[in-house]
């Protein structure tokens, strides 16, 4: 379905009849990454998925798409489907939004997972990266694509998940360039929010995945301590969904119906 938004179409699906579930995307991905788990999740529940800023089939709003205003266009598609609150599954930037949306809208979270994602703001080496990353994009951002999704994975993987690589790398790949140096100047400039998370009156799980190339291990675990964070960790790489994709959606079963 597409939501008119600021002048924009902000794509989303709806499956189900229940308590809404948000599933919300990371960064060179959209919507279809959850096409796997709708059918078991949506029995008995309500499940949205949304494209955010600049991915999949929703448009670009301008050349810094900022946390805030990912978290304002996933309002409005709750607030046009008269959705109150949500248990939210975010990963990775979708966390972020997700994280973003807990601070703007307190009152309608039930619940967040942190998947393969972080509370923290990104340090200045990961902000160097960043900028070396939007670099790489207006040189070719085909090649920065093709590389920047095989990176995400387990490098023993990477071989194992070929063809759904390539099926990532195909869909990454109508992202507009715009898109993605908006989404990285977001994350680049997110403000910090661990204290959102390990505060939050909602229940909350943090997916880590053992050998996820993008996040430190050490520093998850540590945004964990002297909390009620629940703590899931998987053996593979930054792409749960599709390296423990059965014990992904055991994992997040049991957090949707807790």
């Amino acid at each position: 379905m597409i939501f008119e938004y600021k002048g924009i179409p902000v794509y989303y699906t709806e499956t189900g009849e229940g308590s809404a579930i948000v599933l919300l995307h990371g960064f060179l991905e959209n919507s279809s990454m959850w096409d796997a788990f709708i059918p078991e999740l949506s029995k008995k529940n309500k499940v949205i998925c949304i494209d955010l800023l600049g991915h999949g089939q929703t448009d670009c709003l301008g050349y810094i798409h900022t946390m805030e205003m990912m978290a304002d266009a996933v309002d409005a598609v709750l607030n046009h489907l008269k959705i109150k609150s949500a248990t939210f599954i975010g990963h990775s930037m979708g966390g972020y939004v997700a994280l973003a949306y807990a601070e703007i809208f307190p009152k309608k979270i039930n619940g967040l997972c942190l998947m393969n994602s972080t509370a923290k703001a990104d340090d200045d080496d990961r902000k160097k990266n960043r900028d070396r990353a939007i670099i790489a994009v207006k040189q070719n951002h085909k090649t920065f694509v093709r590389i920047a999704v095989v990176n995400l994975f387990r490098p023993k993987n990477r071989k194992i998940f070929s063809k759904q690589i390539k099926l990532i790398k195909k869909e990454a790949l109508k992202i507009p360039v715009q898109g993605i140096i908006a989404a990285l100047e977001g994350m680049k400039n997110r403000k910090d929010r661990e204290p959102i998370f390990k505060n939050g009156p909602f229940n909350k799980l943090m997916i880590i995945s053992k050998k996820d190339p993008v996040l430190n291990y050490n520093s998850l675990i540590l945004q964990t301590t002297n909390s009620d964070i629940d703590v899931v960790e998987f053996p593979d790489g930054h792409m749960s969904h599709v390296e423990n994709e059965s014990l992904f959606l055991r994992t997040i079963t049991h957090f949707i119906d807790f």
